[in-house]
């Protein structure tokens, strides 16, 4: 038996996301099932929806910043009931055997793990869609828990741009007395400063566009630094126990890696593939500093983030769209036009 849903999908990588039915498998004794209220829309669905990893399955229907409210629980599910706000992320399942699903790393799964969309279940082998969507059904394992208080539309991206910066500000340590930056202002940047700045960190944002000042201090940052000028770079050489870059497309790494303190860290969460140009190993190797890279965060982590922004009222700031909006707004993000994510408010699709 299978459920008849109604979702967006797009069936080509030039298509535009139209309505779609398609098919979710009946809830097993450990699933859940979740009406979803609210799916953020991320710079990862533009790139799969257009095939620019040359890995997408068609047709497609993406989405994996989902909250919504329990509508059904298989018979073994134990921690959530009917009525409770729930939350999916970017995976629905991993091999739960590998070193790091013991860990609760299921992102770095072995076997790599079940994503909530362009994937194909464990268990059924039936393709997975996301949340532009109606509903979905997800073992209680990868189901999340969302604090009452949090506001919805921008609790969504947490699910994606916050544990993407979450992850990596827990696992370098990040806390009071940090001096941290962050390169770009975007989703995944605006969400980074916040997260930082609650940490207790001292922050900064690395950007290229004058303007973005007053928007940077608003979201947490305590100084900006233009990129592109010689002197503001020179004035904060050796400055940064951390860096998180955010920046989604290729770009020179090589005037920041100064800027790092001995023993500092630059990570990488927004770009993935070769870099250009070529970077100098002589800074790294004469201060003892560190590029390396991370993906989103497990499931025990992500139930952390959401319970540290309970605590401290932290929400994506977010612009919500109809679901037929949703192409227009794929043209805005080409053009960074969004302040600094759209939400779909799922209602919508009813109409």
């Amino acid at each position: 038996m299978t459920m008849n849903i109604l979702g967006y999908a797009t069936h080509s990588p030039t298509d535009n996301l139209a309505p779609y039915h398609f098919e979710r498998r009946e809830p097993r004794a450990d699933d859940v099932v979740i009406e979803i209220l609210y799916c953020g829309v991320c710079h990862s669905d533009l790139h799969q929806a257009h095939n620019d990893w040359h890995n997408s399955n068609y047709p497609l229907v993406p989405g994996h910043e989902i909250v919504g409210r329990v509508t059904e629980v298989g018979a073994a599910v134990t921690r959530f009931k009917v009525g409770d706000l729930a939350a999916v992320g970017c995976m629905v399942d991993s091999c739960q055997h590998c070193e790091p699903c013991e860990h609760g790393e299921e992102q770095y799964c072995v076997e790599f793990p079940t994503l909530t969309y362009n994937s194909v279940n464990r268990h059924d082998q039936m393709p997975t869609y996301g949340g532009y969507s109606e509903k979905i059904v997800v073992t209680e394992k990868f189901t999340l828990k969302v604090p009452e208080n949090l506001e919805l539309a921008g609790t969504a991206p947490l699910l994606c741009a916050g544990i993407t910066t979450w992850s990596p500000l827990r696992h370098w340590k990040v806390g009071k007395g940090s001096r941290v930056a962050v390169v770009g202002l975007g989703g995944l940047g605006h969400m980074a400063l916040k997260l930082a700045k609650a940490l207790g960190a001292e922050v900064t944002l690395f950007t290229r566009s004058e303007g973005k000042e007053a928007d940077a201090r608003r979201l947490g940052a305590d100084n900006i630094v233009l990129s592109s000028d010689e002197t503001q770079m020179a004035a904060v050489q050796g400055h940064f126990d951390f860096i998180l870059d955010t920046v989604p497309y290729i770009h020179d790494l090589n005037q920041y890696i100064p800027t790092l303190a001995i023993s500092g860290t630059l990570v990488l969460v927004g770009y993935l593939g070769p870099l250009e140009p070529m970077l100098n190993t002589a800074p790294m190797v004469l201060g003892r500093k560190s590029i390396a890279g991370s993906l989103i965060g497990g499931i025990a982590e992500t139930q952390e983030l959401l319970d540290f922004c309970a605590e401290h009222n932290i929400t994506s700031d977010v612009e919500v769209i109809k679901i037929q909006e949703i192409n227009t707004a794929y043209q805005r993000m080409l053009k960074s036009d969004v302040k600094y994510r759209f939400v779909i408010d799922m209602k919508s699709l009813k109409a």
